[in-house]
């Protein structure tokens, strides 16, 4: 069931009307706060103080947010690791700071969850189970996971969901479709996401959470995928004990992969496991366009077998990620693309993965490419990490119109892929801090390429059909260049550096805003002037002219 099929019952408690209330205080807040800092402020002049002051004042924000979430749990923790991925429209300075959030929030009681499992299972723990521990395994915002016996021997997990998180998370839709109503209207957001299609896919992923046997036959489906693998383990289901508020599973629960101290005492080399980890994960992506979204610390195991053998274990299938046809397509040609340093076909894949603004300058994007390649390409993450200020300085100068422009968006579908590959690259890295991307990427680039390569005269038929033509036609295009060239009709246009386009458009801006605040101080004066001498009507038209004159400084 969609979100917007639901009703809201924010009148039903006056706990959830206070939580209401306190949502909307903080964003309304902090929508005051950005409306004075960054547009008033820096539509009149105070543009450098309202930049220079923004990293610190972003961060704030987000540290305060981070707080009402951990207070609040709830959806809120979702939202904050759901903005974190948001690169494309948030600064460093915000989701650097939610990327912070983890998703563990203090449990409840046993005693609270415990009619749940009850009435779902239809009798008595005693009855279901042969044992149930009331200490929990794992807790997040929308339930908690106990370890468990049931009556046929078998060791299992039974996750439960929070007493009322149905209602909890009906009015923080409505608080977030509230605060989004107003986001819309902010410019340098709306421009770059869909926010209503960001609403429904997060209240959609959401309730699917909410549905523990969609989470099941998502667990089925994993199965199915690396039944011949015996690389990976994915636990099996309990279908007898399991509802849509009750899911029992296999008990996988092994050594945390960030547990390095565990690994390494097993035997177990950290080299390998971010390997098979990153190798597991391009499959999903790249060949089944399904994988698991929530790769954090808590979903992730490593388990130990005889002879130095291991294998990669998978839980909590509640947050999966499903990719288009195209949008599978244009990951492979963006891999393609990174494992052979093509910009050309970086940025084909970009369009056909429909990350570009429409008024993107594909030419300078394939010159950032191709600077970014010579920068970066090959290095290790341990190698990123030190690079040295001056030199992504440099770049940023370079191509400071493209930076400020940010022609990018993130496609809805593909919101959660970008949250997965961030805390996926952070996982590898920490596992082997010599981790390379491009040295992981490479083979499986060279395979996609090899699997195209079936249909290599198909490919090389067209390309000599499109040189083809165009030698045919240079003749009679040269012989027309030359006539107009001879009668004087040859105009040839030349572009400003995108650098100096920037410059001439800030120097326009200003020069602008400096005569409408040369006329806005006149019309101000005279106006007083005029008024304070008796002469109210035409002083009252000047100081109305000069209302005006601000609000028009204001717009530009």
């Amino acid at each position: 069931m969609t979100a917007t099929s639901r009703p809201t019952r924010i009148g039903f408690h006056p706990s959830l009307r206070l939580r209401h209330a306190r949502v909307l205080a903080f964003f309304a807040w902090t929508a005051v706060g950005i409306l004075w800092w960054d547009i008033v402020l820096r539509r009149s002049g105070l543009r450098s103080l309202s930049r220079r002051t923004a990293p610190g004042r972003y961060r704030r924000v987000a540290m305060r947010f981070r707080k009402l979430a951990a207070d609040l749990g709830g959806v809120w923790i979702k939202v904050g690791q759901f903005l974190s991925a948001r690169v494309d429209i948030l600064p460093p300075s915000i989701t650097d700071e939610l990327a912070e959030l983890q998703d563990e929030v203090s449990p409840e009681g046993f005693e609270s969850v415990r009619p749940t499992i009850e009435s779902e299972l239809h009798g008595s723990l005693e009855t279901v189970f042969e044992w149930v521990e009331a200490q929990p395994l794992a807790s997040a915002s929308l339930g908690q996971v106990h370890r468990a016996r049931s009556r046929s021997g078998e060791a299992v997990v039974v996750k439960v969901q929070r007493a009322d998180i149905r209602s909890i998370v009906e009015v923080d839709l409505s608080a977030l479709r509230t605060v989004i109503g107003f986001l819309k209207r902010y410019r340098p957001i709306s421009r770059r996401a869909d926010l209503d299609a960001l609403y429904q896919e997060f209240s959609r992923t959401l309730w699917e959470e909410l549905d523990y046997q969609a989470e099941a036959e998502h667990a089925r489906r994993f199965a199915e995928m690396f039944a011949d693998d015996p690389r990976v383990r994915i636990p099996w289901v309990d279908s007898a004990l399991s509802t849509t508020r009750v899911l029992t599973l296999e008990d996988v629960y092994f050594v945390k992969i960030t547990d390095y101290a565990a690994i390494e005492g097993a035997g177990i080399d950290r080299v390998e496991v971010a390997d098979r980890l990153f190798r597991t994960y391009l499959r999903q992506i790249f060949v089944e366009g399904f994988f698991h979204a929530d790769p954090h610390p808590g979903n992730l195991f490593v388990e130990p077998l005889e002879a130095g053998e291991w294998r990669l274990v998978f839980v909590d299938f509640g947050m999966v990620g499903r990719l288009r046809p195209e949008a599978v397509a244009g990951l492979r040609e963006m891999a393609i693309g990174v494992g052979a340093r093509d910009p050309d076909r970086l940025v084909r894949a970009y369009q056909t993965l429909g990350v570009l603004l429409a008024d993107a300058d594909l030419d300078r994007i394939r010159q950032a490419e191709a600077a970014l390649f010579d920068r970066l390409w090959g290095k290790s993450m341990r190698e990123l990490a030190h690079i040295h200020p001056r030199e992504m300085s440099q770049f940023m100068r370079q191509f400071r119109d493209l930076m400020n422009e940010m022609p990018f968006q993130v496609p809805t579908d593909l919101i959660f892929l970008g949250r997965c590959v961030a805390i996926l690259s952070g996982m590898c890295t920490g596992l082997n801090p010599d981790f390379n991307l491009f040295q992981g990427l490479a083979p499986f680039a060279q395979r996609l390429v090899s699997e195209q390569a079936g249909d290599w005269w198909e490919v090389v038929w067209e390309r000599l059909t499109q040189e083809g033509m165009a030698l045919a036609s240079l003749p009679s295009r040269l012989d027309a260049s030359l006539r107009r060239l001879e009668k004087g009709e040859l105009i040839v246009t030349a572009r400003a550096a995108p650098d100096l386009e920037r410059q001439l458009a800030a120097l326009s801006r200003a020069i602008n805003r400096l005569v409408g605040a040369v006329f806005f101080a006149a019309l101000l004066l005279g106006g007083a002037l005029l008024y304070l001498n008796g002469e109210t009507l035409v002083g009252g038209v000047g100081l109305g002219l000069a209302v005006l004159a601000f609000l028009w400084l204001l717009r530009g």
